[in-house]
């Protein structure tokens, strides 16, 4: 019984010693032939670094309002008798656009004109008769009071009737109007909306640091995204005396030439002011650079002589690199990246120092300093 257990021992341990040499056996195996094998290689797309020419500037948003604007209304009310525009004209200043009933207001005037008159009459009459000692100083001072009270009456019933007619305050573009013949307007009633537009002003903040750069009279652009293509000149018109204390920016004023009436108040910008001489970067695009907590980096690609094949082999190799300023889906590279290196563009995240790559451009992701939204 003792020799059958301890033979059964034995070839236990024999069979269980050689599944566990096996399994050993094969890993080592497996970890050789991965070795041998090495990394696949990664398909990435990539670009040439190459310097441009960046002029320094300040960017900022903004709003447009017109240099001259104002909703049109009457400070008397009435019943609209007249109406002299159409909705979007373009008007001189002093146009006449809307006259209110004003028949009583008339009546009232031609009454106060004949006590004028009367006035006016007895005070001649009078003026003889004092020279021949008809009528006294008295008389003749009471009759020069009556003539300026009725005289000041009638310039009153005018001011009254001259307030029933809406004229254009200055040129500009008229907008919709909100009035129709014979309706009743209570005073302040908005009629028409009056908007000069060319020039037209864009009132934008810049944080104090900024007021070192700017000065008045410096050239701005603008850009609007109703015409992402178009880019409206103006100068730096005006920069506010005091910094908001809230938030420590200071407010600035450009004008912008706007001939096609295509600026309107309301209307959000962008605005850019060179500051300074153009200066040249190395430049890539964002999807470039790997941003980290431990500073931002870059994958350039180094050749690694050739295969079996005689294809060259290329790997990828991370170096950390210095950022500057961004224009629109380019980034400024202060340091890290010399013009006509190599740079890997996409497929960062699957990357390490030495792994092999595949190139294709096929596909490049963007890179311009003023993208534009495409429709598809």
């Amino acid at each position: 019984m003792i020799k059958r257990m301890i033979l059964m021992l034995l070839v236990v341990g024999i069979v269980l010693g050689g599944v566990f040499g096996f399994e050993a056996f094969r890993s080592r195996m497996i970890k050789k032939f991965m070795a041998s094998a090495g990394a696949p290689a990664q398909t990435v797309s990539t670009t040439k670094a190459a310097a441009e020419e960046w002029q320094p500037r300040i960017e900022a948003v903004g709003s447009l309002r017109a240099v001259n604007g104002a909703d049109l209304a009457l400070q008397l009310p009435g019943i609209v008798d007249e109406i002299h525009f159409q909705s979007g004209d373009d008007v001189a200043a002093g146009t006449v656009l809307l006259r209110l009933n004003a028949s009583d207001d008339l009546a009232k005037l031609n009454a106060l004109e004949s006590t004028v008159d009367l006035a006016s009459l007895t005070y001649e009459r009078d003026q003889k008769q004092f020279k021949v000692q008809a009528v006294s100083q008295a008389t003749l001072d009471t009759d020069i009071a009556t003539l300026k009270n009725a005289k000041a009456q009638v310039a009153q019933q005018q001011a009254i009737i001259d307030q029933k007619t809406l004229r254009a305050p200055f040129a500009g573009h008229l907008g919709v109007r909100a009035v129709d013949l014979g309706q009743y307007l209570a005073a302040g009633t908005m009629i028409v909306t009056l908007q000069a537009l060319d020039p037209i002003y864009v009132d934008f903040w810049v944080p104090q640091q900024a007021l070192a750069q700017i000065k008045t009279g410096m050239p701005a652009a603008a850009r609007v995204d109703t015409f992402p293509n178009e880019s409206f000149a103006g100068v730096v018109q005006a920069i506010n005396p005091k910094v908001d204390v809230t938030i420590r920016n200071v407010q600035v004023r450009a004008v912008l030439k706007n001939p096609d009436h295509k600026l309107l108040p309301g209307m959000f910008a962008t605005i850019a002011i060179a500051t300074g001489a153009p200066k040249s970067y190395v430049t890539l695009p964002q999807t470039a650079i790997a941003y980290n907590a431990y500073g931002s980096t870059v994958y350039l690609v180094d050749e690694q002589g050739k295969d079996a094949k005689g294809a060259q082999q290329l790997i990828a190799r991370q170096t950390f690199v210095t950022t500057g300023d961004t224009r629109g889906d380019q980034v400024a590279v202060l340091s890290g990246v010399k013009p006509g290196d190599t740079v890997v563009t996409a497929g960062l995240n699957k990357l390490h120092n030495g792994t092999p790559l595949q190139i294709n451009n096929t596909i490049q992701p963007t890179a311009a300093a003023n993208p534009v939204p495409i429709d598809r």
